[in-house]
């Protein structure tokens, strides 16, 4: 058995330390690449700020699932391009073997991958059925209705004044609802839509519901911040879908408590019940764009 000449073994090393300088200059770029977005945002890989106790934890999957997968990038295009460097034809006499496997990588890349899904599914699991979880005795209980096309927000026995217990607001095409929610408690959605599909969304909450004709779903969020967020339909819903949006404020339980108390105030937003779409609920999009000038 003889042994190998210094020099390649010197060149083997250099290769090595190239091939580990390549593998860091793609870790850099993707790296850079995850903080395009501003200081904010960095951290979050390019998720809105989290306002709510169970969107944190569809944060941190969201957040999990990006390293990993960075992970599996850097390591899958290190061995490419290692491989591709090390092996290379060096001079026109020597060709590099054309048939080799290595049992070890394959293996790795065998079980590697089965063990991420598992574990990405495990996770998966635990975060949706945190999302999903139902408290029983809500702090607040709003019935949200979706419909074509825009939103009402009813709080059903809120107040008690002769024309009934439930406060409403609604919006139309050119002016969008406002959805008002004290901070500091735990926030039940029940969905309801008399026409078609909707979803009910706020980026701020990482949740979102479809609302569906004949199903009424409903989903809880305990709120953590106060401030202004945004909320829109994520299901393509007809023509006007775009204009489905709606503001959302959270505020102190005093300025709920407030609110709750303008809107018994006015007789045009008190019902005995939900007001869950018809006539009350109508948004009259084509009339508003025809006032404005439009041409929708």
């Amino acid at each position: 058995m003889g042994l190998r000449h210094p020099e390649r073994t010197g060149g083997s090393a250099r290769r090595l330390r190239r091939a580990a300088g390549l593998a860091g200059v793609v870790v850099v770029l993707a790296l850079a690449l995850t903080g395009c977005s501003d200081d904010t945002e960095a951290g979050r890989l390019g998720m809105p700020e989290i306002v709510t106790e169970q969107g944190q934890d569809n944060l941190h999957l969201w957040q999990g699932a990006w390293i990993a997968a960075l992970a599996t990038g850097v390591v899958t295009w290190a061995f490419i391009l290692g491989a591709a460097w090390y092996f290379r034809r060096r001079n026109d006499d020597e060709i590099p073997v054309q048939t080799r496997y290595n049992l070890p990588v394959e293996i790795f890349y065998t079980i590697f991958p089965i063990i991420m899904v598992v574990v990405f599914f495990a996770h998966t699991v635990r975060v949706q059925n945190t999302m999903l979880e139902m408290d029983p005795e809500p702090d607040v209980t709003v019935t949200v209705v979706g419909q074509k096309w825009q939103w009402t927000f009813n709080y059903p026995d809120s107040v008690d004044t002769p024309d009934g217990t439930n406060v409403w607001v609604s919006g139309t095409g050119s002016d969008m609802p406002t959805l008002v929610l004290p901070v500091d408690s735990t926030i039940q959605f029940d969905l309801y839509s008399p026409d078609v599909i909707h979803d009910f969304g706020v980026p701020a909450f990482a949740m979102r519901m479809d609302v569906m004709p004949g199903r009424d779903n409903a989903f809880q969020v305990t709120t953590t911040e106060t401030g202004e967020f945004k909320g829109k339909c994520y299901e393509l819903c007809g023509t006007y879908h775009s204009r489905m949006l709606f503001d959302v404020r959270v505020v102190s339980q005093d300025e709920y408590d407030a609110y709750l108390d303008e809107l018994a105030s006015d007789p045009d937003h008190v019902s005995e019940e939900p007001i869950v779409g018809g006539s009350y609920a109508y948004t009259p999009v084509l009339e508003d764009l025809n006032d404005q000038g439009g041409d929708e």
